[in-house]
């Protein structure tokens, strides 16, 4: 066997000893422990057959910052502002708590800006949602877990985060978040409140026409209250939310456009932009267990409401023609999203083949949503869905199989009014959506050794258009170049997912997936004269391949015989290791033919003297690659970013210190490849360059068994394996 063969079948082999947790005590020695406090090594990262789970709670180099920063650091996960979120190839639906957020593209990325990265728990990316998740989870799932503890009596936790960006000026972030959990024999509660503070500057170049600088500031405050009721093996869940977002964006913009008489006209222009958001969700859950644990009847009743309020005033507008004048308030905007929902889920085990299990489960749901311009209110919106799914789950010998089929019904109408090349303001309907479809899944998965398996998948989904891809008033900026409009006569996307995939130890894994689309939504950007459109479309068909894999390399194969590593009992705290992701996307348009892209990441972690960790990242797309009716002209999200963490006071206090973006690389430079009107050059650079640093406090308290992680404590009850206040990923 030749010296690169034997490296990469050690590293392989290492996963399984690296990232496995500590072998337990003796059981003379579990005897004398038994009932107090008993803790066990998180992964950090963990394959399932459906799914990659990342930990949060425990990586520095993730939990600094906004969550959105520490997104964008999860290997194979591509996020941008211009066409929302990518695994793998696959465009995400992104879930809070196992709930869709209902919400996308700009507003999405202010909520995830607007909460602490420190807040996570973990967040579970599903790649191949099985029946009991809504066929509208369309080609994959980011389901972000925020923390919940299975504490006693009480704790208390500080989190805080610091940073500074000095490109063209001096700027501050900041996060704060204090966390109260607290439980007796009756009932338990949680309480997290926090703030953000985001300073930032963005310079943009909109095809030569429109250069712009915008000075933005970003507000945003949260709560999290929960009850649990322990009811027998019972649970009684009650949960509310409240996330408020209060920015605010000054942008200086020159520009020039042709006036009817071919005078050209050049102007200065200073606008003030408000957003104003507030989203409330509350769900209360019952979790009836069973003398089996494997077993278990579940039902869930939500209730959630979101209004946004946008302005835009235009402060002046010098022009060469017009000369220095106000324009006053140009745009005027407001919406309001309201979502109701209840939904029951079954399982237990049955006798199929060597074992099996049964699950099935309904849901009915309601959407509204009503926007407004300048107090006309120019779309009403109305979902009503109801579904129902059956799925079994199979195990004959080394082999592991799921069938399963979703059957849904949709109703959807609307109205949506606008105003005419006249100024007459007119009303349409919106194409109505009226449809019984069945979304069946199926999976093979054959187990080749302990932890090493081959996987095949299918499912069949769909992706209803995004409420802010439906509303007319999707605006961010206007002005006498650019037009930014959402399309409420998009239709839904429909996915049809296939995928072989092999896995080993968790971390190592080589996969292939294909999705055949019909009616991908996607943004396209076009030019007529001195005007630039923004609008969503839908794609009649496409394809999209992926070819993805990734390996934990631990440097110790280096200076250590494969013998001696063999032996160690590895705490992976201690260990220093190199992670590799690499995949290849081609996204198959035939109008246009796009280039494929090739993502790479990069994470290493280095244990220095002092018990200091460091962890690097590194990332980087490459450059003229086809991005749906986009093609890049530079490395996309390109940047290094360096973490320094040390733990103080028994683990008690840790503090982290870090740079993002150290070589100012991250921006997206790119081109348009429209259907119809010329070709659009795109360039935005924001101060993505920042350092700072973060502290981590377990405040103490009375209770010597109080511990912050959420699965410390020995459970008596097996049934009981929450225990925390927020509901499960369903």
């Amino acid at each position: 066997m030749t010296k690169k063969i034997t490296v990469a079948v050690i590293a392989l082999l290492f996963s399984q000893f690296y990232f496995s947790q500590e072998k337990p005590q003796k059981e003379t020695k579990e005897k004398e422990i038994e009932g107090v406090v008993i803790t066990k090594t998180k992964k950090a990262v963990e394959q399932k057959a459906d799914r990659t789970i990342f930990d949060f709670s425990e990586q520095e180099s993730l939990n600094t910052g906004s969550a959105m920063e520490g997104i964008k650091k999860l290997p194979g996960l591509v996020a941008t502002d211009i066409a929302g979120m990518m695994y793998q190839g696959k465009m995400l639906a992104v879930y809070l708590n196992g709930r869709p957020l209902n919400i996308s593209s700009n507003d999405l990325t202010s909520f995830l800006e607007g909460m602490p990265a420190n807040s996570i728990e973990r967040i579970e990316v599903i790649t191949q949602p099985g029946a009991e998740f809504p066929a509208s989870s369309g080609g994959a799932i980011m389901n972000i877990i925020t923390n919940k503890n299975a504490n006693k009596y009480l704790t208390a936790t500080y989190s805080g985060n610091y940073a500074f960006t000095n490109e063209e000026k001096f700027r501050s972030r900041t996060n704060n978040s204090l966390s109260l959990n607290a439980r007796n024999k009756y009932f338990g509660w949680q309480l997290r409140v926090g703030q953000s503070y985001r300073e930032s500057e963005m310079n943009s170049n909109q095809d030569n026409l429109v250069l712009s600088n915008t000075d933005r500031i970003a507000r945003g405050t949260f709560a999290k209250a929960g009850l649990t009721f322990d009811l027998g093996a019972d649970k009684l869940l009650l949960n509310y939310d409240v996330y408020n977002n209060n920015n605010d964006n000054l942008t200086l913009s020159d520009g020039s456009y042709l006036l009817s008489d071919k005078v050209l006209n050049k102007y200065t222009a200073l606008d003030a932009a408000k957003t104003n958001s507030l989203r409330q969700e509350a769900v209360i859950s019952y979790q009836k267990r069973f003398d089996d644990k494997n077993k278990k009847l579940d039902f869930q009743a939500g209730y959630t409401r979101s209004n946004n309020d946008f302005y835009q005033d235009n402060i002046y507008n010098n022009s060469t023609f017009y000369g220095n004048q106000s324009y006053g308030r140009v745009l005027d905007n407001t919406s309001l999203m309201q979502v109701s929902n209840f939904k029951v889920d079954f399982s237990q085990p049955v006798k199929i083949l060597d074992e099996g299990k049964v699950s099935f489960g309904g849901l009915y749901e309601n959407q509204i949503f009503d926007t407004e311009s300048k107090g006309i209110t120019n779309l009403e919106y109305q979902r009503n869905t109801a579904s129902t799914y059956l799925e079994f789950q199979a195990k004959l010998k080394k082999f592991d199989f799921t069938l399963g089929t979703r059957a849904e019904n949709y109703d959807i109408s609307g109205k949506t009014r606008f105003n005419d090349t006249n100024g007459i303001l007119q009303e349409e309907d919106l194409i109505p959506f009226n449809k019984f479809k069945l979304f069946p899944n199926a999976s093979i998965q054959y187990n080749l050794m302990n932890q090493v398996y081959l996987a095949l998948n299918y499912n069949k989904k769909i992706t209803l258009p995004s409420i802010s891809a439906l509303n007319p008033n999707n605006n961010t900026f206007t002005g006498p170049n650019s037009t930014i409009t959402g399309n409420p006569y998009l239709q839904p996307t429909i996915y049809d997912n296939f995928e072989i995939k092999l896995s080993a130890f968790d971390y190592a894994f080589i996969g292939y997936n294909v999705s055949s689309i019909d009616n991908q939504v996607a943004q396209l950007l076009s030019r007529k004269g001195d005007v630039i459109e923004n609008k969503q479309v839908n794609i009649p068909n496409m394809r999209i391949h992926n070819f993805n894999v990734g390996m934990p390399i631990p440097f110790m194969i280096f200076t250590k015989p494969f013998g001696e590593i063999m032996k160690m009992n590895f705490n992976p705290d201690k260990i220093n290791f190199l992670y590799v992701y690499a995949g290849y996307v081609k996204h198959e348009i035939k109008e246009i033919d796009p280039k494929g892209m090739w993502v790479i990441n990069l994470m290493a972690q280095v244990v220095l003297p002092s018990e200091i960790k460091m962890t690097a990242n590194y990332n980087v797309l490459s450059k003229k690659a086809g991005y749906y009716y986009f093609e890049s002209e530079k490395p996309f999200n390109q940047k290094f970013d360096l973490t320094f963490t040390k733990k103080f006071l028994n683990d008690k206090l840790t503090l982290s210190v870090y740079g993002n973006d150290l070589f100012n690389t991250q921006v997206t430079q790119l081109h348009s490849r429209p259907l119809e009107g010329e070709s659009v050059f795109l360039y935005n650079k924001t101060d993505t360059r920042n350092f700072g640093f973060s502290v981590n406090y377990k405040i103490p308290t009375k209770n010597k068994l109080a511990k912050e992680d959420a699965n410390i404590l020995k459970q008596n009850n097996p049934n009981d394996s929450n225990g925390g206040v927020v509901p499960p990923a369903q």
